[in-house]
């Protein structure tokens, strides 16, 4: 092979490089972009959720129990603001909360109740549609040649939300015994 065949290999290689390289830069952003989207989602469920939580103690106590309403409105306003900067252990507790009173909302009106199993079908949703993002958004930039060329190694990684969503019956339309509801 001649020198110029030899340059011309190269500079075709050289090319492809860069081209995957624009590429995946491009789909980086792309990722991130999806995972900040997600993310504004989710907060807004997540404050949905503890804005409901705050009326359901303030409004009807009664129909939770003084002590409880209490707890109730803590727990809510620990997810506005954690304490202790543990969001996903204050949105734990506050989920948690929210399912056990589901059974016990005599008294509330229905569309409280209503907008509650809403509302916690809509985090569930909204988390696993975040955590589906950073973890394609992870895949990517933990690939061998986007490590070696260190794209994007100056953004921190996204982090995954944990929390316990379990979709209960309440949320979605079954009994306990599994049997469809509504």
């Amino acid at each position: 092979m001649t020198p110029g065949v030899w340059l011309l290999l190269v500079g075709g290689l050289v090319l492809l490089l860069l081209a995957w390289t624009v590429w995946t830069l491009v789909r980086l952003s792309r990722l991130e972009a999806r995972v900040a989207r997600a993310w504004t989602s989710l907060e807004a469920q997540l404050q949905r959720r503890a804005g409901l939580a705050e009326e359901l103690a303030r409004e009807h106590p009664a129909a939770l129990g003084e002590e409880r309403a209490r707890v109730l409105a803590a727990y809510a306003a620990e997810v506005r603001a954690p304490g202790d900067g543990d969001r996903e252990l204050a949105e734990n507790l506050l989920g948690r909360e929210l399912r056990e009173l589901l059974d016990e909302l005599n008294g509330v009106p229905q569309a409280l109740r209503n907008d509650l199993e809403g509302t916690a079908t809509r985090v569930g949703l909204a988390r696993r549609f975040y955590n589906d993002a950073v973890r394609d958004t992870a895949a990517l930039r933990r690939r061998r040649l986007p490590r070696l060329m260190g794209l994007h190694a100056s953004r921190p990684l996204p982090r995954y939300f944990d929390i316990d969503d379990r979709l209960d019956h309440g949320a979605t339309g079954t009994d306990r015994a599994g049997r469809g509801g509504r």
